[in-house]
């Protein structure tokens, strides 16, 4: 397909998911099957191109004075596609399969680039304007800088699974693909995002990870696992397991020792695990029936570990998953803090005494964060606090990195000042 053909592929995918409110992996399926004789190169640029204009829909918006789907398109496509603006300009010429041609005040415009310094805070920053006051009490004056880097493509970060393989292994197998080590999780390999129309390589049809060698988890995520002080022959709770992904590395952490046990309430979410849990070469896994809270509640107070990956906004997973960032509601967040409240609840009572209970989000939002802390606190006064720099030091042996909300007791990981995604953790540690 020619660039014009491209963008306007882009602009009818961009129609479906802003005006017909479809998810954008569905909307980019749809038109696959529309257009078969797309090749797999043009559809892969065809999704970098949408989800490049979805990551900065405001700020395009706002340089080319309207947000159709056709004007967010056009001013996504420079840096997406790698074209010059004349190239752009060129490739709007109205014929069949590209858009209408871009008339003065569009070419100006597309000139331009960045919208104006004097841009409403949430236009600079890309955020939804009901929640730029949330980004203020997290980020205060740095706000709009946390926005910008949350509307920038994502690396792959993968984590070397220590039952199988070192780190070095890993880079050696990836070398390929430019595989750098991550700057701090121990075990972190990074494989940098890609500039232009190029797509990111698909790392797990790679025979290593075929092998069990690696699992791809984010920076932050692998971090957040690290935070749990999981370590052999402990008792182990992964409360919300979803897809395994945190289970994996706490069972390279306890090497296989002990035991953990995965829990999801959603049998769906939870069906991944099994095959991931034998590529790993995992031992020490008990997976419980997903949504089975009886036989989960009845295992009472025995863990000295609970982990609470809670269902939450995915606002720090802004920058994979972008049109979420345009679905989300006040009352869709609402329920995710009812959620996160009652399975804070349901945790508290399966930490033995002096066990330690950790609560964590893949979210930058302060109601789904320190707020939900200082509920659990005031609700649950045989709970403390561990400060994060206690626990990273004894889990990871160095010097802790600044939380970005400022805090000096819990940690807030984002792309603007760690390279990870958005995440959130607390260690609360029961009286014994």
């Amino acid at each position: 397909m020619k660039p014009g053909g491209r963008i306007q592929a882009a602009a009818e995918v961009l129609e479906d998911i802003l005006v017909r409110h479809q998810p954008a992996s569905t909307a980019l399926a749809d038109w696959g099957k529309r257009h078969r004789f797309a090749g797999s190169g043009d559809r892969a640029a065809i999704g970098t191109l949408v989800f490049d204009a979805l990551r900065r829909r405001l700020s395009l918006a706002a340089q080319m004075g309207g947000e159709a789907p056709r004007l967010l398109a056009i001013a996504a496509a420079p840096r997406a596609l790698g074209l010059s603006v004349d190239d752009v300009l060129a490739a709007c010429d109205g014929s069949v399969h590209a858009p209408q041609p871009i008339d003065e005040t569009e070419q100006a415009r597309l000139a331009v680039g960045e919208p104006a310094a004097d841009a409403p805070a949430h236009v600079g920053a890309d955020v939804p304007e009901w929640l730029m006051a949330s980004f203020v009490r997290a980020f205060g004056e740095r706000a709009i800088a946390e926005g910008r880097a949350m509307a920038e493509r994502a690396p792959i970060d993968l984590r070397a699974n220590t039952l199988k393989a070192t780190r070095e292994k890993v880079l050696s197998a990836l070398s390929n693909f430019g595989a750098q080590p991550t700057q701090l999780a121990p075990f972190g390999v990074r494989i940098a995002a890609p500039e232009g129309p190029r797509k990111s390589p698909h790392v797990e049809a790679e025979a290593a990870h075929g092998k069990g060698w690696f699992e791809v988890q984010d920076e932050g995520s692998q971090l957040a696992a690290a935070l749990s002080g999981a370590g052999p022959r402990q008792q182990v709770l992964d409360l919300c397991a979803g897809a395994g992904g945190k289970t994996l590395a706490l069972a390279a952490a306890m090497q296989n020792s002990g035991q953990i046990y995965a829990y999801d309430a959603d049998k769906g979410q939870l069906r991944p695990i099994f095959e991931r849990l034998q590529r790993a070469g995992v031992r020490n896994a008990q997976v419980l029936e997903g949504g089975n809270r009886a036989a989960l509640e009845a295992l009472g107070a025995r863990f000295d570990t609970v982990l609470v990956d809670a269902p939450c906004s995915g606002s720090g997973t802004w920058r994979r998953k972008p049109d979420a960032k345009w679905r989300l509601k006040p009352e869709a967040l609402a329920t995710r803090q009812k959620e996160q409240r009652e399975v804070l609840e349901l945790a508290s009572g399966l930490v033995k005494p002096g066990g330690r209970l950790i609560y964590v989000t893949c979210s930058v939002l302060p109601e789904e964060n320190v707020d939900q802390v200082a509920w659990f606190l005031g609700a649950h006064p045989g709970f403390a606090l561990v400060p994060f720099g206690e626990a990273w030091r004894a889990a990871l042996g160095s010097e802790p990195p600044h939380s970005a909300d400022g805090s000096a007791e819990t940690l807030l990981l984002t792309p603007a000042l760690h390279g990870t995604d958005g995440f959130f953790v607390a260690s609360f540690r029961q009286a014994a």
